[in-house]
Order: C-alpha cells, then structure tokens, then sequence
C-alpha cells in the first residue's frame, strides 16, 4: 500500500469518527449544532478525498470531472438556499425530500455500477450482485415512498389515508416479482432487464405503500424512510466498496431504525400497523360538539391573570403550535412569565409536531432556552406540583383516556397535565384529533378552554400577562 492509499484510509477513518461523535451530539439541544456541524465537515473531508482520488487513480475524464464539480457546485448553492429559505415548520417535507435523495442516488449507484459491468455481469462477485439489488430494491422504495410523504406533509398529496383498490394485492405480487427478478439476476439467468424491473417494481412498491397511510402516522414514516435511506447507502457502498459510505449508510440506518421503534413505542402502535396504514385524518375541525361533556370556556384576560401568579407552570406544545408556527409567540411568554418570578418549562411528548426533534427545533428556533425543554419522562412527575399546565394545540397526548383499555390510544404514553392543580387549553375547537376521539382533558373539571388559533391566543396572552406586570 502506498503512502497516498494510507493517507486516504486515514482520512475515511477520521471521517467515520467525525460522523459517530457527531451523531452522539445529536443526542442534546445543547450539542446538536456542534453535532451537525462535526458531521458535515467529517462528509466534506469525505468527498474532497474521493475526489482527490478519482483525478489520482485516473479512472474518469476530464469531462467527468468537469461533471462532478458542477453537480457539487449546484447541490451546495442549493442546499444553502434552500436551508435560508425554508421554515421550520417545513422542515418535515423537506426532511422527506432528503430522504428520497438520498435513497435515489444509493439506486442510481447500484444501477450505474451494473451498467458499466453489463458486459460481465455473471461474474461479479456475490456479495457485489446481492447488494445491488438490495440497493436498488430498497433505493427505489424509498424514493417514490418520501416523495409521497413529502406531499403528504406539503398539502399536495391529501393527509388522509388513500385506499387503492387491491394495493396489498398489487404489493404482494410486486414483492414477488422482484424476488423471482433477484433470483433471475444471482442465477446468471438475466441481466439489467431483471434489474429494471426490479427498480419498476420498488418504485410502485414505495408509492402503494405510503399512500394509505395516514397523517397521524408520518411522522414514524419519515423515521422509517430515513431508515431506509440509510441501508441503501450503506449498500452502495459495498456496492463501490468504500468504507467510508458504508459506515455513514450503516449508521443513519442504525439510527432511523432505533427512532422508528421510539416513535412507535411512543404511539403505542406496532410498526406492522403503521405499515398497513389506514390511520390518522389530520385533526378534525369540528366545532363543540366533539366533546360529549361540560366543557368550561375562559377569556384571554382571565387565563392570564393565571398565569401571572403561577409559581410554576408547564407549557405542552403540539402540532396546533407548529401548524400555526407560534413558537416564538410561544416563548416570549415564557420569557414573560420568568421574568415575573415563575418556574417555566416545556413539556415536549416525542410525537409533537409533525417528526421526531421538530418541537425542540421550532423551540431552540424561538430562543426556548435548551434547560427548560423537559421530555415525558422528566416532565410528568412535575405535574402534580404545577400551577398551571397550558396546553398549546396538542390532543391525543394530552388524552387522559390513554390510561384506560379499549379505545384507540389506549396504553398510549401520554404527558399528565390533568394532574396540575389547573389546566389551560388553547386550541381553535373541540374537534377530534388524529385517533378520532374526544380527549376527555377538555371536559375535566380542572380544565379551561380559551378557543383561538395559537399564535393570535398565546399574543392576547402575553399582553394580559405584561398588564398585570405593569
């Protein structure tokens, strides 16, 4: 091995740690920008490298390079674009899209590779055939599959779950297809036809498969995609044998898959289930008649008044907060009420909002300092020692039903603010949300509702608490 060969290993290898620590920041609101940033520069010294060693090895033209710098050029200029540009509370679609990025790129590799051996096809090695197909199999589900999803979060593609006539039919016999395709293909019995048709197949696989499912599920789909993106990488990477791209593939799949069973442990729903769709409309906007209780109404001024002289309060944001991106509304009156002397923190369920981390992004966009954002575990047992719970737009996390068998959210973790001597509800309408059910939090005696959209109820808020500061 080459002096030059050691250095490029070396280099791999200071890359592959970059990505690890940096995924280990991630862990923190505190450390996730370093985190973010240790990983972009670890995938930047990895691509400088690659580079280095195409225009070293000489396996491509001039023109080839000319190609690759310009297609670098252009992705940078419009990721930084599009990272100025775009909001935090579409953040999730443009997630998805990353995700189908990257899921096609990892099949365009396995299919670009394929083509350049089409000549001799029967003799690559084993490991290299069955991870090109793999890669392509799962690249191309993955692709059509958040491009689904990303319309589906966008407003293209309706929320609600779209039933095609015999889909898991069509599934299966696509699933089938491209297994007796694959076999072909590792027999030596066909050629870039099978893989054709292997890549058709996943593509309708991925668009029967995320169609059905509903708005309350996606955001377990982006962390499956996200997945799924991450093993056809790791795939292409065998697929050119670079160590480098196995390892990032490996632990973006390894991460997506743990995120995924989080996420679904904390729906209390089976993946299988999320899989086979049929579940989540979006919230319901239905007016008072969606709670079969009393329910009492309180005004803007007196909620305030509440919260004025709370000593303790606890904030649960939900998808109401982020629809109506009120953050900062949101965090300027917690900056309000600390200012008056009372102990404020956020409680944050971890399927609020529309994925996994996008409440602490929309919060940590806002200012919320990074100490007062409490998950489920930390905050619940403060509760019962809270002043006043405003909830902000959140539902079915909030539903007190969970705790009892035999309805839709049973056994669902749930943040406990039924049990803080006094609760305030912000929220446009009594309206059902994504399990379809009335959340008996509203109807509890210890309950209030003040019904407004969340950014123009939590100003009215604010300035209430100011007047009473004054």
């Amino acid at each position: 091995m080459s002096g030059f060969d050691t250095t490029v290993h070396l280099i791999y290898l200071a890359c592959a740690v970059c990505f690890v620590l940096g995924l280990h920041l991630m862990n923190a609101p505190a450390s996730a920008r370093r985190g973010n940033r240790l990983s972009a520069a670890g995938m930047t010294a990895a691509i400088v490298t690659t580079a280095a060693v195409l225009v070293h090895d000489r396996v491509i033209a001039g023109w080839a390079v000319a190609a690759l710098v310009a297609g670098g050029v252009l992705g940078a200029v419009a990721g930084l674009i599009t990272a100025r540009r775009v909001e935090m509370t579409a953040m999730p679609q443009l997630v998805s899209l990353f995700n189908a990025v990257g899921g096609g790129a990892a099949a365009l590799i396995a299919l670009g590779d394929a083509l350049a051996h089409s000549a001799d096809l029967a003799g690559q090695p084993v490991r290299t055939s069955v991870t090109t197909v793999l890669d392509l199999a799962i690249g191309g589900v993955t692709l059509s599959g958040s491009l689904v999803a990303s319309g589906k979060l966008a407003g293209m593609v309706p929320g609600r779950p779209i039933g095609v006539p015999g889909g898991r039919w069509i599934n299966a016999v696509l699933g089938l297809a491209a297994v007796v395709l694959a076999g072909l293909f590792l027999t030596g019995h066909a050629g870039m036809a099978a893989l054709y048709g292997i890549g058709f197949a996943a593509l309708a696989a991925g668009v029967l498969l995320t169609l059905p499912i509903g708005g309350a599920d996606m955001p377990v789909v982006i962390s499956l995609l996200n997945a799924c993106t991450g093993t056809a990488v790791a795939m292409a990477g065998f697929v050119l044998g670079s160590d480098a791209l196995i390892i990032a593939g490996a632990l973006v799949g390894a991460a997506g898959a743990i995120l995924t069973k989080l996420m679904a442990d904390a729906m209390n729903r089976p993946i299988s289930a999320i899989i086979a769709g049929g579940y989540g409309t979006g919230d319901d906007a239905a007016g008072p008649a969606g709670s079969t209780g009393p329910v009492r109404e309180v005004t803007a001024e007196d909620a305030a008044l509440q919260l004025a002289y709370a000593h303790k309060v606890v904030i649960v944001p939900g998808y109401g907060l982020a629809a109506a991106q009120a953050q900062h509304e949101l965090v300027a009156l917690a900056r309000a009420l600390t200012e008056r002397g009372a102990e404020v923190s956020y409680g944050i369920h971890p399927v609020a909002g529309r994925m996994p981390g996008h409440m602490n992004v929309l919060l940590a966009e806002a200012d919320a300092p990074y100490a007062q954002l409490k998950d489920l575990e930390e905050v619940n047992p403060q509760f019962p020692g809270t002043d006043v719970a405003l909830v902000v737009g959140a539902n079915d996390v909030t539903n007190p039903a969970a705790r009892r068998p035999g309805n839709p959210v049973s056994g669902m973790p749930i943040l406990d603010v039924d049990r803080a001597r006094s609760v305030i509800v912000i929220k446009r309408s009594l309206g059902h949300g994504y399990a379809g059910i009335d959340n008996e939090l509203y109807t509890h005696p210890s309950t209030a509702m003040l019904f407004a959209d969340a950014k123009k109820g939590l100003s009215a808020l604010l300035v209430g608490v100011r007047e009473y500061a004054a």
